[in-house]
């Protein structure tokens, strides 16, 4: 039976018109890219984690103003 892939390129990559950059180069880039997103998405993560604790100190029932309510006496005679 003849073998059914073809037979590999002498230089595997992306062959540009004036250039080509080996397949090598390509992989190099595009793991440090998924490492670059992983980083920046861990740091993302933790960023949106501090700024939601920030705002439920901020928005805590103690350290709110106490508002003065009118007395029932008040609201029955109406």
């Amino acid at each position: 039976m003849p073998p059914t892939t073809s037979p590999s390129s002498t230089n595997p990559g992306l062959n540009l018109f004036l250039f080509s950059i080996p397949q090598s180069f390509l992989l190099e880039i595009g793991t440090a890219s998924i490492l670059l997103l992983l980083t920046s998405q861990k740091a993302t993560v933790q960023a949106l984690e501090s700024l939601g604790q920030a705002s439920e100190e901020l928005l805590r029932g103690d350290r709110l103003p106490i508002l003065p309510f009118p007395n029932d006496e008040l609201t029955n005679k109406s």
